[in-house]
């Protein structure tokens, strides 16, 4: 199946995160989201290791978006959405 517009659903702690962002920060996450992962979730990073399958792409300096394809059901599961340094 292909998609052409993948639908976004977040994860508590996703939700929780980006009410801790700054209002730039959320105003380019909802950027991130709507122009790049929807459209064309592939395009992130692949992560490695225990976080393979995951991808990431850069919010900030240090924050990033984690998210995971489900292609069959064209579905962006948004894990977390701020950093992972120092946690």
């Amino acid at each position: 199946m292909t998609c052409s517009v993948y639908q976004l659903q977040f994860t508590k702690k996703a939700k929780k995160d980006i009410q801790s962002l700054s209002p730039k920060l959320k105003a380019k996450l909802k950027d991130i989201l709507r122009y790049k992962i929807a459209l064309k979730p592939e395009s992130g990073k692949p992560l490695v290791g225990s976080l393979k399958g995951y991808y990431s792409v850069r919010l900030s300096y240090q924050d990033r978006v984690l998210y995971k394809i489900e292609k069959d059901r064209c579905i962006v599961i948004i894990v977390r959405s701020k950093t992972h340094y120092g946690e």
